[in-house]
């Protein structure tokens, strides 16, 4: 299988870039600090440069998740065992007629929405719940992350489709 590692890598940096938006005061960043509990000497006292080489890092993990979400091909090469080679016709009739489709951003962000609906907002709100934060904390990260990680599926997918990555397919 072919990972595209410069998409995973571009899409890796989106949750800095609408971080920067989304948790600035003039948005929803003095909200977030009131809900949150954090103070502004709290924020300046963290090391910055290892709080965004770490949220890169992570993000690179969301970014390969997300891959696996996003392009129904790796899905094909999994049920293979992973070795196409060794596959039977069907696999090979399946990766000739859908080998390529479904790869656009907005594939990928549709995917990727519901999956930030449906897994992320919960682990949000289930952890939110046990620390006694409120709703507003709740919907404000999850906001966040609901639009980072919609556009990092697009990003990822539709990166597929314009490098015309393809996975492994017998010959």
């Amino acid at each position: 299988m072919q990972i595209n590692f410069l998409a995973i890598l571009f899409a890796a940096l989106i949750p800095l870039v609408t971080g920067f938006v989304w948790y600035n005061p003039k948005v929803f960043g003095k909200a977030w600090m009131r809900e949150s509990g954090l103070t502004e000497e709290k924020m300046k006292s963290a090391n910055m440069g290892m709080v965004f080489i770490v949220s890169i890092i992570l993000s690179v993990l969301i970014g390969f998740f997300l891959q696996m979400v996003t392009i129904h091909q790796f899905g094909a090469v999994g049920m293979v065992g992973g070795d196409p080679e060794l596959a039977k016709p069907s696999y090979t009739a399946f990766m000739h007629d859908y080998g390529t489709a479904f790869r656009s951003f907005g594939h990928g962000a549709l995917h990727s929405f519901i999956t930030s609906v449906f897994f992320v907002f919960p682990l949000i709100a289930i952890n939110a719940m046990f620390e006694r934060k409120s709703w507003k904390y709740i919907f404000i990260n999850t906001g966040y992350w609901v639009i980072t990680i919609t556009i990092m599926g697009g990003i990822i997918c539709g990166w597929y489709a314009i490098d015309g990555f393809n996975l492994v397919t017998p010959k």
